[in-house]
């Protein structure tokens, strides 16, 4: 019997589901969203939250402090990625220095074509979709193109560009 157990077992014995609940970790810190199903995000999700409150209590002590130093080196155990590490405590812990809990959004998605598993996107709150950014990286990335498509636009546009000035 499962009698007061708290975690989900994924399927995995537990040194590789704490290696899949690190790594995704270290992803949804690196990216601020990652998708995944369900069972997994679920799971993810007291995880990091876990994660950031320690790094909040790291920063309430101040950056010289031995109990900030702890804080750091408890989140290290998790968080291998030093340029993670160092983008949770200086970047995202002071964004939710105000707020109580509550750092992760479970937004669910479809299925899985491949074996019908449902799907969620997690993402910490503050890093919302933003629609104009998605454009803007579009654009960029038609500019810089590479091959005969890329040359052949940034032609099309100059030749625009000069029937508009004449």
């Amino acid at each position: 019997m499962r009698h007061r157990i708290a975690n989900r077992k994924l399927g995995r014995v537990s040194e590789h589901r704490i290696a899949l609940l690190r790594n995704q970790a270290t992803a949804l810190i690196r990216h601020e969203r990652i998708n995944t199903t369900v069972a997994k995000a679920k799971a993810l999700r007291p995880f990091v939250e876990r994660l950031i409150t320690i790094a909040k209590r790291g920063l309430a002590e101040g950056s010289d402090t031995t109990r900030a130093l702890h804080a750091r080196r408890l989140v290290a155990r998790d968080v291998a990625d030093r340029a993670v590490l160092s983008k949770l405590f200086e970047a995202i812990a002071p964004r939710f220095a105000e707020r109580p809990g509550g750092y992760t959004r479970l937004l669910r998605g479809g299925r899985r074509l491949g074996d019908d598993a449902p799907l969620a996107q997690v993402e910490l709150v503050g890093s919302e979709y933003k629609p104009e950014t998605e454009d803007a990286k579009a654009a960029e990335e038609e500019e810089g193109a590479p091959g005969v498509a890329g040359r052949v636009r940034r032609a099309a546009r100059r030749i625009r560009a000069g029937e508009e000035s004449s």
